[in-house]
């Protein structure tokens, strides 16, 4: 710890120096261990702190739910050589940090309606027990005025300090904090936002030592706030327009893979491939439309590109409906075969919630699901029925009468389709919504073929 409550900024600049200081994350969640890692690494002692016994439990122990191989050893590095520990005393935590990262997330429930509660919580605590010259950085997705608004009034009135004058306040947060790493995030290019020219100079120089571009700052708080928000309502619109082509190839016999290819070879072209994890981490999106409709504005666009990525996870229970159609088979008792459902390809993750949400809405019609991923562990499988994980491809897929490529792991695209003819229960279908099984060589082995925008096939 440092031994004065100022931050200097050349000993955060100076890698040997930083040890002095000590970095509070509160908020244990993804985005939390993440920030705790690149920090422990950049050389500050570090302190992460939820409220959730079982999340300090696990960090203590060096476990974490995501991203196991790539988060595990770095933390166990760092628990080990006291670099970095877990707590649930938030006000202690405060109190030891000269430099504190809120992470802690905004919740929207199942209307949409955000939720601000843990939030408030987590500063009152932190507002009560730190220090004079104190860095505090937001690096939750929040409404247009938050920061300046009800988060300094907490912080400020449960402290009694000023901002500017006896702690530092500063805005930067991550948006879909569900796709990034450890490497994402060291590239993530910051915005930095303070009111005060001494908070962004601080809170710039301490991001700083985390990641590897160069961040933007700006004093204008809201402005940084409005362009969190409209970034991701612009990329989930591009997300719904890319599912809604998507479904029109299907139907017409265009395959809009080819057509997004051929669409990059224009560099002012934008056609996002369709995707059906957009439910995940969409949370700025419903800031954005909750605070909208408390102004009684309605944001068109932005509701329907919502609402257009909740329909896509329909039309692909469809998709599959359909090819089990074309091989003579309904849904009812159909052995379904889902392969590779961890948040990112490659890489021991959690679950995408949008293949629990889709293997519910299969298994109501019928469905038998067999689930196999060769990076999720057994435990992370669990709240995708246990009993339905597969411990190998040949068991998943055996007596199979669709098979669904899910996430698009390296494994899946070198498939033998010769032998998982074999293993089906043929006529059987391959639905691919990742685009890593070659329609051709799939209808070739005698297999129906669907995937999302392919509109391709001949069967």
């Amino acid at each position: 710890m440092s031994s004065t409550s100022t931050i200097k900024l050349m000993e955060i600049e100076n890698n040997a120096q930083r040890g002095k200081y000590t970095v509070g994350i509160i908020g244990c969640g993804r985005t939390g261990v993440l920030h705790a890692c690149l920090f422990a690494d950049a050389g500050f002692q570090v302190i992460c702190a939820d409220t959730n016994q079982a999340l300090v439990d696990n960090i203590s122990k060096s476990r974490v739910p995501f991203l196991k191989n790539e988060i595990e050893p770095n933390l166990r590095k760092h628990v080990n050589d006291g670099r970095l520990r877990a707590t649930n005393d938030l006000k202690s935590t405060a109190a030891q940090s000269e430099i504190i990262i809120v992470t802690v997330p905004v919740t929207v429930d199942e209307k949409g309606k955000t939720d601000y509660s843990n939030l408030e919580r987590a500063l009152k605590q932190v507002g009560s027990n730190f220090r004079k010259g104190t860095l505090i950085i937001i690096a939750s997705i929040v409404r247009i005025g938050a920061t300046e608004g009800f988060l300094k009034e907490i912080l400020e009135g449960v402290s009694g300090f000023k901002i500017g004058t006896d702690f530092f306040l500063a805005y930067s947060p991550v948006l879909f904090p569900e796709r990034q790493t450890l490497k994402t995030l060291s590239d993530y290019r910051r915005i930095v936002a303070a009111a005060d020219k001494n908070s962004l100079e601080v809170a710039s120089t301490v991001l700083g030592t985390i990641t590897k571009s160069c961040s933007a700052k700006t004093s204008n708080i809201k402005m940084a706030e409005a362009m969190m928000l409209f970034e991701a309502a612009h990329e989930y619109t591009k997300l719904a327009l890319a599912n809604e082509f998507a479904l029109l190839c299907e139907k017409m016999g265009v395959d809009y893979l080819a057509v997004q290819n051929l669409a990059k070879t224009n560099p002012n072209s934008g056609l996002a491939p369709p995707t059906l994890a957009c439910e995940n981490g969409d949370e700025a999106l419903h800031i954005l439309l909750d605070e909208a409709e408390n102004l009684d504005l309605k944001l068109k666009i932005s509701k329907a590109a919502a609402e257009t990525n909740v329909e896509a996870l329909k039309n692909a229970a469809n998709l599959i409906r359909e090819a089990l159609k074309s091989c003579g088979k309904t849904l009812r008792r159909a052995k379904l075969s889902i392969l590779g459902v961890s948040q990112t390809p490659n890489v021991m993750d959690v679950p995408k919630s949008s293949a629990k949400k889709l293997g519910e809405m299969l298994e109501t019609k019928g469905a038998k699901i067999s689930i196999y991923d060769p990076y999720l562990s057994s435990k992370a499988s669990i709240e995708l029925k246990q009993a339905s994980f597969k411990k190998s491809l040949t068991e998943a897929v055996e007596g199979a009468d669709c098979i669904v490529i899910f996430t698009g792991h390296d494994q899946f695209k070198r498939l033998n389709l010769k032998k998982l003819r074999l293993m089906a229960k043929m006529p059987a279908a391959i639905v691919d919504f990742e685009g890593v099984i070659d329609p051709g060589k799939a209808e070739a082995e005698g297999f129906i073929y669907r995937g999302l925008g392919r509109g391709v096939w001949a069967k």
